[in-house]
């Protein structure tokens, strides 16, 4: 068996509740923090590798409209661009995130008449360039190689994921968050039916990426945002009524394809767990502990039933001290008893995490991780 059959094998284990050789591993990095490994372990670090974890996740071009960005202003502190979702961003130099000032939607009329290039567009997969969910983020990139460019390095090495987007993680991208939360109780009628549109958009852009990967991957992600630190940013009949029906259609296409489904929802999305076991999640990331959620005592109340990717509290890894650090692993390991959990951060490893304490958590993991699981008390 490959290295590559090995971590696959030892995921499908994990979010099928069943124990392997070792509780398996995944994770994001911030900008900073991958700074600060490469003038640690030089220019060629890859995080991946040098902490053999076990599963990447590559997002293709998901861009209503596949072009650069349009550079709107510029100066030593901000660059201020427009995407192909034709929103208007500023990314200022000591800020960790960007700031969205304007959407290209601003009324609900105008939802109907949004344009989107093909799904299956070859250049989401097959070329280089700008776009939004891979370029804008705690730093801005651009002219990235493109999907396959990126995804098949790490094909005979890891397990390999792409990624969709849940319709409301997408709408609040082309219209705001606002005016999403707002129009869902003023307008329902025409937001459910943007929804319907960019559900069907999402469902064709899986299988145009299924087929690209011409069977390189082994799962997908779909990223979902719709809670925040202390519940679900809107009702949760809400989510089920108008976006549950393309998570499922979406999870039901991946199964059917034999791929391991992963959801990432920041926040507190407690309240729609059930839903998600109810249409064959496997598994769900980040799990924030921030958000006040514990892993072990989710593991209680769902176990065997979906299995939780994350949790390790980026608090304790910031804080950069050893004690902690160890504290908080071997606590969360304990939801590994079993299977059902693969280890990562509660959300990504910040700029304020040193090399040498993600380090240590995963040696930590090599050392406790390993089935059957032996924690010390």
């Amino acid at each position: 068996m490959g290295k590559a059959e090995e971590k696959v094998e030892r995921m499908k284990k994990a979010l099928s509740h069943r124990e392997g050789d070792r509780a398996p591993a995944g994770e994001f990095f911030w900008t900073g923090f991958m700074k600060k490994c490469k003038q640690k372990w030089g220019e060629d670090f890859d995080p991946y590798r040098h902490f053999d974890l076990d599963y990447i996740v590559v997002n293709p071009n998901m861009d209503p409209q596949i072009q650069s960005f349009v550079i709107l202003e510029e100066n030593e502190r901000d660059i201020v661009v427009q995407t192909g979702f034709g929103a208007t961003i500023r990314r200022t130099l000591d800020f960790p995130m960007p700031r969205y000032e304007s959407f290209s939607v601003n009324t609900p009329e105008a939802m109907a008449d949004f344009v989107f290039n093909e799904a299956a567009d070859p250049r989401r997969f097959f070329a280089g360039g700008d776009d939004q969910i891979n370029c804008v983020g705690d730093a801005l990139l651009r002219d990235i190689d493109a999907w396959d460019k990126r995804l098949n390095p790490y094909v005979e090495d890891f397990a390999v994921f792409g990624s969709v987007c849940e319709p409301f993680e997408y709408l609040w991208r082309v219209i705001g968050s606002e005016n999403a939360l707002l129009w869902m109780a003023s307008d329902t009628d025409k937001l459910a039916a943007f929804v319907d549109r960019i559900g069907a958009f999402m469902l064709e852009l899986a299988k145009a990426q299924i087929d690209a990967g011409k069977g390189r991957l082994s799962g997908m992600y779909i990223w979902g945002d719709v809670a925040y630190r202390k519940g679900m940013l809107f009702n949760p009949q809400r989510w089920r009524e108008i976006f549950k029906p393309h998570v499922k259609a979406l999870i039901d296409l991946f199964h059917q394809q034999e791929l391991m489904v992963i959801y990432h929802g920041c926040g507190n999305a407690i309240a729609i767990f059930d839903d998600l076991v109810a249409i064959g999640l496997d598994g769900y990331n980040p799990v924030e502990a921030k958000a006040d959620l514990d892993v072990v005592e989710l593991k209680k109340k769902y176990d065997k039933k979906l299995a939780f990717v994350g949790n390790i509290d980026i608090r304790a890894l910031e804080s950069n001290d050893p004690r902690k650090i160890e504290q908080e692993v071997l606590y969360k390991l304990q939801a590994a008893k079993g299977g059902g959990f693969v280890f990562q951060s509660d959300h990504s490893v910040s700029s304020e995490v040193e090399p040498e304490s993600y380090e240590h958590a995963i040696r930590l993991l090599r050392q406790y991780g390993n089935y059957p699981l032996s924690l010390r008390a």
